[in-house]
């Protein structure tokens, strides 16, 4: 049974940070979400490189071995981060995390891909599950019952990741397989949405019928909460694969000039990477609309 995607794409900068440092891209065969973090005008740099490497990802490049396919795009965007900082040492200790979901070519399965906390959460017939597992000092206290849920949401050093795209050389990107079915919709998320909103929250936004009513819901949610961080989001219905399919959407924050460092402009000051430690957009459009 083959099966596609039709997608809803918001990004918000909220109501404290000064740049957006999220990077979105959704195709009907692709959803990805990367939270950039760290350093000057980093973040947005690590998340866009990332992206540009997903993006790269057209139906025939995934059709053969799809999840060595998305394996390999998440360790050549991580390769790209090292490079970048080897060209501009003032953005060394930038990262991203990413949270991914690709569909099978002429199959009922899907690939769900994570590094970080960013979130990767299915909807199915009224019933709201987390496929992901965060990377973060938080989610390593509670897998340790060293705290409680409700604790956890409240912790000092709930946005300290274990585990992001940082450039290093022993990256293990997270990856499994399972079924899918008409009528699931998925949501990605970076944690500007998932550390303000509780799950019950987000399902009842999730069980709105239209995936823009639902994911402009959920971003009005998080800035609701205080919006203290970038908030972005894809809300995505699975249907069947003879059904229109939309064009590729990137969404990611212009890239700064290097100029003298603005106050508070040192990246995600909130966010702690405990890892040791331009973008042609177009080109990959093209590449998977000719792919």
């Amino acid at each position: 049974m083959s099966l596609t995607l039709q997608f809803t794409v918001r990004s918000d900068k909220g109501l404290v940070r000064e740049v957006n440092e999220d990077s979105v891209y959704a195709a009907p065969h692709l959803l990805v979400v990367a939270d950039g973090m760290g350093g000057h005008a980093g973040g947005e740099v690590a998340s866009s490189v990332v992206i540009s490497h997903m993006a790269e990802l057209g139906p025939e490049r995934t059709r053969a071995e799809p999840m060595e396919a998305l394996r390999e795009a998440i360790l050549a965007g991580n390769l790209a981060i090292a490079r970048a900082v080897r060209d501009a040492p003032q953005l060394d200790g930038m990262g991203t995390t990413i949270t991914a979901v690709l569909m099978e070519a002429d199959s009922d399965q899907f690939i769900v891909a994570n590094v970080g906390d960013s979130r990767t959460y299915l909807m199915r017939a009224g019933e709201l599950v987390l496929l992901t597992r965060d990377d973060s000092l938080v989610q390593t206290l509670l897998d340790d019952g060293r705290i409680t849920p409700a604790e956890a949401l409240a912790h000092p050093q709930r946005s300290m990741v274990t585990k992001a795209l940082v450039g290093g050389e022993s990256l293990s990107p997270a990856l499994f397989r399972l079924e899918t079915l008409p009528g699931d919709r998925f949501l990605l998320c970076s944690d500007g949405l998932s550390d303000l909103v509780a799950e019950s929250e987000l399902a009842g936004a999730l069980a709105l019928p239209g995936r823009d009513e639902a994911a402009d819901r959920l971003v009005q949610l998080a800035l609701g909460a205080g919006g203290n961080d970038n908030v972005s989001v894809v809300v995505a219905d699975v249907v069947h694969g003879d059904a229109p399919a939309g064009a590729p959407v990137i969404s990611r924050a212009p890239l700064q000039e290097e100029e003298e460092e603005a106050p508070g402009r040192r990246g995600r000051t909130g966010r702690t990477v405990c890892v040791l430690a331009a973008v042609v957009v177009a080109a990959a459009v093209a590449v998977y609309l000719f792919s």
